[in-house]
């Protein structure tokens, strides 16, 4: 079995059984075991029909080596990685495919502290201990501990605790069939001025409604719709693992996340003056331009959890944000939480007493294609056939080609998690966006006549 391309840039994902299977998955804990010198690590599993047998699989390999186990059964990653960190463990393992389909499954590895293991530190020696193992890892002289646990109830206590002064608010919620659902209703039970209409609560790892990505459009329909019938104040859908959100205006229209990042961030700084913020390089000028104006200090960083937990540890950075809907947070220890984004959300509108489309209006300053994801089969001369059509311009490559003009930019990467290339381009004005826009694609159709967008 070819294990290369289950290795990604941040996490380990693979179709289920044909790249990662239960063999692959001991494999993987064995070699684990060996990178953490045999310590106690938390593991936990998405609602996915292959994550009980992968992560038994995987957590047979880690105590066969000599390492332990404290088994959390079926969570959310944001709540494995609070486990990690309140438990002191030496590191974690969260078996799930995030958004990706239940065809597929996968593996995110932290050391202590939950820092993720990633491309550039971590993966590639475990990769390579994996494919050094010819079959079934070997029994240790000494196997290491297997036991439960259960954080729930620590956790639901301290995401309440950030829940500021609430007024009167009903949201609406997508759980998405997926890890959110059980902890919304211990959540907001303690709330009881705060009013939920919440569905699709019932874990079901086959994704029944909508699949597990609420980032396609499509999957935000039903959200939409019960925010306008029920006159919430807003809306959230959550991915399946719940470590990230998309948020809905009480109008029913759906919010860019670089924008939430915005807003976010300039309601931190109210409150933090000259605090630090990260935004991943596909984000609007407008993020960075609100941070600065609010007197906070914003940094542009590449895509991807790995990273940027790793550059907010640098940084000591107070929030980050994906347009992909992750958003990170200091006092969760730099990871990325849906639910608690969720919370603050509900804090930012119980203060500002204002409608969401309200105070969104203002950050709608340029016109944005959003991502749009591109089959190709020659990435590597598209994204040097772009850098010679736009020589004038600033180019960067900190993730991808990042091409930048004055009244208009663009970036190209490689998708971390799936074999795409994903475009996000901005302008000042629509029929700039659509002009570029036009340009931009007529130059990677020409590079690759094989290129087809995919259906958003």
């Amino acid at each position: 079995m070819n294990l290369t391309g289950i290795f990604k840039a941040y996490d380990i994902r693979g179709s289920y059984p044909a790249e990662l299977d239960e063999t692959v998955a001991e494999k993987i804990g064995a070699a684990f075991a060996t990178l953490m010198n045999c310590g106690t690590v938390a593991v936990g599993r998405d609602c996915r029909p292959s994550s009980p047998a992968l992560a038994s699989a995987f957590n047979r390999g880690y105590t066969g080596a000599g390492g332990s186990v404290t088994d959390f059964g079926m969570t959310s990653s944001p709540l494995l990685y609070y486990a990690i960190i309140k438990g002191k463990f030496d590191g974690g393992a969260m078996v799930t495919a995030s958004h990706l389909p239940p065809s597929t499954n996968g593996i995110k590895l932290c050391r202590g502290e939950a820092i993720p293991l990633s491309g550039d530190e971590g993966l590639p020696a475990l990769q390579h201990m994996v494919e050094e193992r010819p079959g079934r890892p070997g029994p240790a002289p000494s196997a290491g501990h297997y036991r439960t646990g259960d954080l729930t109830g620590a956790y639901i206590d301290m995401v309440a605790g950030f829940i500021r002064d609430p007024r009167a608010l009903t949201i609406a919620i997508d759980a998405g069939d997926g890890m959110a659902g059980p902890e919304v209703r211990p959540l907001f039970s303690k709330f009881p001025i705060l009013t939920t209409v919440a569905f699709n609560l019932e874990p079901d790892g086959r994704f029944p409604h909508h699949g597990p990505n609420p980032f396609l459009n499509s999957a935000t329909d039903e959200l939409r719709a019960i925010v306008r019938d029920s006159s919430a104040d807003f809306g959230v859908a959550f991915d399946g693992d719940a470590d990230r959100c998309i948020f809905v205006d009480e109008r029913g229209d759906r919010i860019p996340a670089d924008l939430v990042t915005a807003l976010v961030a300039a309601s931190y700084l109210a409150h933090v003056p000259g605090a630090t913020f990260l935004y991943d390089l596909r984000s609007s000028r407008v993020v960075a331009e609100t941070i600065t104006q609010h007197g906070g200090r914003a940094i542009r960083c590449r895509v991807g959890h790995a990273f940027i937990r790793e550059q907010m540890r640098q940084e000591n950075a107070l929030f980050a944000g994906e347009l992909s809907g992750h958003y990170y947070f200091r006092d969760t220890g730099f990871c990325d939480n849906g639910i608690f984004a969720m919370v603050q959300m509900a804090n930012l509108l119980s203060i500002k007493g204002r409608p969401l489309s309200e105070l969104i209006a203002p950050l709608k300053k340029y016109s944005s294609t959003g991502e749009i994801n591109i089959r190709v089969s020659h990435r590597d001369t598209i994204m040097e056939a772009l850098r010679d059509t736009f020589a004038d311009a600033k180019a960067e490559t900190l993730d991808g080609l990042t091409i930048e003009y004055p009244t208009w930019w663009f970036n190209l990467r490689s998708s971390n998690t799936e074999p795409l290339i994903r475009l996000n381009l901005e302008a000042d004005t629509e029929a700039g966006r659509d002009r570029r826009l036009a340009e931009v694609l007529r130059v990677v159709r020409d590079t690759d006549p094989s290129m087809e967008i995919e259906a958003g």
